[in-house]
């Protein structure tokens, strides 16, 4: 399946100067727009960072609170960093394609403090030695690329990493016809009440259905 012609919407943001810094499974909604099956979007810009404001002092609610999900959290950011870049928006995706080819987190913790100290410092296990399913090895070297503690070992844009999951093998065994069948079989729509501000677009949720093989 060759990647879209529509800008991926990280790649889109980053484009723009903007850096989410809180990429997590809880703001990544899968749906379909028309025909276009399996479109993402990528929600609560909350914590958005402008590329101009980066270094500036940052105060939010209270001195010293580190902004962002501890389980998804990128070690400069953890470290209270100020000149961090688009690449803590990686570091958190890569983490939510760990949890989805494993259903563990990368790091768990008896409270929030140890689990960013583990992001911090503790090597990723691989996550095909976590599960009992096969995972390509091609997809397993992006996955821990993006969980790089340096960011100067991390895929350099979200542009690329998306290129480079185009190529994986198992990329080019989910289709456009194979998404639209998983879709209507498994999900559940929900299109919204009309004339809505997403009117065109039909949601999905999917609760009932098992995720497609790859």
């Amino acid at each position: 399946m060759t990647p879209p012609d529509e800008p991926d919407s990280l790649a889109d943001a980053h484009a723009a100067g903007l850096i989410h810094r809180d990429v997590k499974p809880a703001n990544i909604f899968a749906c379909h727009w028309g025909q276009k099956w399996d479109f993402v979007k990528v929600l609560d810009f909350g914590l958005v960072k402008t590329r101009w404001s980066l270094g500036e002092d940052e105060r939010l609610t209270t001195e010293g609170v580190i902004a962002g999900t501890p389980a998804y959290m990128a070690p400069e950011t953890a470290l209270g960093e100020t000149t961090f870049d688009a690449r803590v928006d990686l570091y958190g995706l890569g983490c939510v394609a760990y949890w989805l080819l494993t259903g563990d987190r990368v790091f768990d913790g008896t409270t929030p403090m140890e689990m960013v100290l583990h992001h911090v410092k503790t090597p990723p296990v691989p996550p095909s030695q976590r599960v009992s399913w096969p995972i390509p090895e091609s997809l397993e070297k992006l996955v821990l690329s993006c969980l790089a503690k340096d960011p100067e070992d991390r895929p350099r844009s979200a542009e690329w990493l998306g290129d480079r999951l185009a190529e994986c093998r198992t990329a080019q065994r989910w289709t456009a016809r194979r998404a639209r069948e998983w879709w209507e079989r498994y999900a559940l729509a929900d299109p919204g009440p009309p004339g809505g501000p997403d009117e065109g677009t039909r949601t999905h949720h999917t609760p009932a259905g098992p995720f497609p093989s790859l």
